[in-house]
């Protein structure tokens, strides 16, 4: 199980933004995925270099991750090792 403390949204967002304190960010967009009605957060900071904006998308165990919770499962089965199929005489 994750430790959902590291997977908040503040920290993700310092994790993969790394704001300035004279530079904060800013919740650009947030609403629902249409598959699923998942919960989803864009947030922007700017930095001399440009602005920088990430999606973040919440999961089931209340964490935050910067991919939705459909490409964790994907990535989970497609782990899962292959069953050998065999044939049955009848």
């Amino acid at each position: 199980m994750k430790n959902t403390n590291e997977q908040s949204l503040r920290c993700q967002v310092e994790k993969w933004l790394a704001p300035a304190p004279a530079r904060p960010v800013h919740v650009t967009a947030f609403s629902r995925t249409r598959l699923g009605g998942r919960r989803y957060v864009c947030v922007e900071t700017s930095s001399p270099s440009g602005a920088r904006a990430l999606f973040f998308f919440r999961h089931d165990d209340g964490s935050w991750c910067v991919f939705p919770q459909t490409a964790n499962r994907r990535k989970s089965a497609a782990e899962r090792p292959v069953m050998p199929v065999t044939s049955v005489d009848r």
